[in-house]
């Protein structure tokens, strides 16, 4: 089996812009619909590589989600 050289292989990178930015969202642990969107079928919190979110705003999503786990607002795990 012969190796694909790098030079043939093109990656094309999107830059994913921050939604919570873009249109000045509030994250409030009570907007469960906000915060559904950015929880994985199994119940993970979906990384910002993948949602495409700013840091900034990731860890206030995180501290969010966890505060509305808490309350049992939200489940920890999907059955």
């Amino acid at each position: 089996m012969k190796k694909k050289s790098k030079a043939s292989v093109t990656k094309f990178k999107f830059k994913k812009n921050c939604v919570f930015c873009k249109k000045n969202l509030e994250i409030d642990y009570k907007n469960l619909e906000v915060l559904s969107r950015n929880i994985s079928s199994k119940g993970k919190i979906i990384s910002r590589r993948v949602t495409g979110t700013c840091a900034k705003h990731q860890r206030k999503l995180a501290r969010e989600i966890k505060r509305a786990r808490y309350l049992s607002l939200l489940p920890y795990l999907v059955r």
